[in-house]
């Protein structure tokens, strides 16, 4: 009579990739995580390996088995930070009752007190694309889903009779070099810009646009 451990059937061994896969992604995840904060403090020029791999409590070894470069931390650690913002920009709109609604809460969302690290964030990585390709394909995806999100609501606006549009694309690619534009003059101040003055700007823009 056979024992229950020998009735059972013999256990498979676990490929490595697999074994692996999770804790890796779970480290990497660790380590760009880490990264976001010395960014928003240091920006992306003064952020090493040996900066990252402290923050994330890791050797500079395991940043480097992760990650071919600390260029391709900071650029995912940017990623994560945008994706973040925006995800919360679009939570904001989706509750809208309207596409009208949705671009007006957008607007007020892009400018808040607490927005200025983020503007500064980007434009540091907007800068650090002049150098590196990966930091440019991330800003550009980034770009693609933005306009998208902006060219959605105008196509709400205009189907449910708030808007007026023939090129809701080109709309959303003067809206986003706007609001690029007020957040650069935001944090010189030179002239200064107040939160509401910069929500302002793009309102009558809207206005102008789309309700003319």
């Amino acid at each position: 009579m056979t024992s229950p451990a020998e009735r059972r059937p013999p256990r498979r061994a676990v490929e490595a990739s697999r074994r692996t896969r999770q804790p890796t992604e779970v480290r990497r995840r660790l380590i760009v995580e880490a990264a976001v904060p010395l960014i928003a403090e240091r920006g992306t020029k003064g952020v090493g390996v040996r900066e990252v791999a402290a923050a994330a409590e890791v050797s500079v070894g395991t940043v480097t088995y992760h990650f071919e470069s600390v260029q391709e931390v900071l650029s995912e650690a940017m990623v994560l930070h945008i994706e973040r913002y925006y995800a919360a920009l679009s939570e904001a709109a989706a509750t809208a009752t309207s596409g009208a609604e949705g671009l007006r809460l957008l607007i007020d969302a892009l400018f808040t007190d607490d927005t200025d690290q983020h503007w500064r964030m980007w434009f540091d990585y907007w800068n650090a694309g002049e150098r590196d390709e990966s930091f440019a394909r991330g800003q550009a995806e980034r770009y693609e889903a933005w306009h998208g999100e902006i060219q959605s609501l105008v196509e709400r606006g205009r189907d449910e009779g708030d808007f007026v549009c023939d090129d809701p694309a080109d709309f959303a690619l003067r809206f986003s070099a706007l609001a690029d534009g007020l957040a650069l003059r935001r944090l010189r101040q030179a002239p200064a810009l107040t939160v509401a003055d910069a929500r302002r700007h793009l309102r009558r823009f809207v206005a102008a646009e789309l309700e003319g």
